[in-house]
């Protein structure tokens, strides 16, 4: 098969050229030449931006692409239309974040989607100038409206032969938003560490290695539709997934659950913050209580195969080592907020007893 690859970089697209190679495909990789530009040397590369010169990609010929970056309905349609006579099949990266709520457990593909007006659609897209072109933090509220309107502007442009892929929280090695990798920091680290309460809360992640390969496999298959994709295909608690990271790291570590509302009054953001943390408690939180619980089952059945969450956390732990210790992460709380919140925490405990 000859693939193409837009992105191919960072981190899920330069496991999906990875599991390509092995697998033994042509691979062609498609990005701007900021990131990582010689990671893969023996792989075919051209310089395009999506959002402008795209001649590069004239007159070729892929069985199939996989776009790992698309942000912008503008871009992923001028992408698809010129590659509409070019490949056969076309996957585009999307996001659970495309639902309008997550007010229960178990949400398919079928559930309602998010949407945003043309005013709103212009202002989003004004985002496009700059130097970074796929600005996903500056996007806010707009990011998963734009996902289900990039995922329409392929099918559009390819119909029938599209495949959107409704990504979740993507984990493992190279993983440039930190928010799984700061709970396999903290909890190699040691000592008391302070975790949101409700210890039996589902968590959901998906690791990158494991969505790569799925891809790589439909877009042998030419497969098409829309698919979920987070894992793991079990029940997955906050407290397991704890645990098994202290397991893994051999740390002494002791977690302190601290209650939702002693974090949202001192102003602790959930999810980047608190990277895995969606509060419970107010009638507002009830849209994405169940954000962590999404039925990947369309994919299970498409072939989509999870490694165990122990591989993830150590194949994590050992790429972070090799980091800078002096780099603060992305996301997750700084040691010296946590200490300050456990002993406020400590404080308010003891006065109630």
């Amino acid at each position: 098969m000859k693939l193409l690859v837009i992105g191919g970089t960072k981190f899920l697209g330069r496991y999906v050229v990875e599991s390509a190679l092995a697998r033994g495909h042509e691979v062609t990789m498609l990005n701007r030449g900021l990131y990582n530009p010689s990671i893969f040397p023996e792989v075919e590369t051209l310089h395009g931006d999506r959002n402008g010169d795209l001649d590069v990609l004239r007159g070729r010929h892929w069985n199939a692409v996989v776009d790992t970056c698309g942000f912008f309905p503008s871009s992923v349609r001028r992408t698809a239309r010129l590659l509409s006579d070019a490949v056969e099949h076309y996957t585009f990266i999307s996001s659970i974040s495309v639902y309008k709520e997550f007010s229960a457990p178990g949400l398919d593909e079928s559930n309602p989607l998010s949407t945003i007006n043309d005013e709103q659609l212009r202002e989003a897209e004004a985002l496009q100038t700059g130097k970074d072109k796929y600005p996903a933090k500056a996007l806010g509220e707009f990011y998963g409206p734009l996902k289900a309107l990039c995922e329409q502007a392929a099918e559009a442009e390819m119909p029938g032969r599209v495949m959107n892929v409704r990504a979740g929280l993507i984990v493992g090695p190279h993983d440039y938003s930190d928010r799984f990798t700061y709970w396999m920091r903290r909890i190699a680290r040691g000592g008391e560490i302070l975790v949101p309460d409700i210890p039996e809360r589902q968590v959901q992640m998906i690791d990158v290695r494991d969505l790569a390969d799925w891809l790589v496999h439909t877009s042998e298959s030419r497969q098409a539709g829309t698919f979920n994709a987070t894992g793991p295909d079990y029940l997955l608690t906050m407290r397991s997934m704890l645990e098994v990271c202290r397991e893994v790291s051999g740390s002494d570590a002791q977690f302190t659950w601290v209650g939702e509302q002693f974090l949202l009054d001192a102003g602790v953001g959930p999810w980047g913050e608190m990277p895995l943390w969606i509060p419970y408690l107010t009638e507002e939180d009830q849209a994405t209580r169940h954000f962590q619980s999404v039925s990947c089952a369309h994919a299970v059945a498409s072939g989509l195969k999870f490694r165990p969450i122990s591989e993830t956390i150590q194949d994590t732990l050992t790429w972070d080592n090799t980091r800078p210790k002096d780099e603060p992460l992305i996301a997750g709380i700084t040691p010296e907020r946590e200490a300050d919140l456990l002993r406020d925490w400590h404080k308010r405990t003891q006065a109630a007893s």
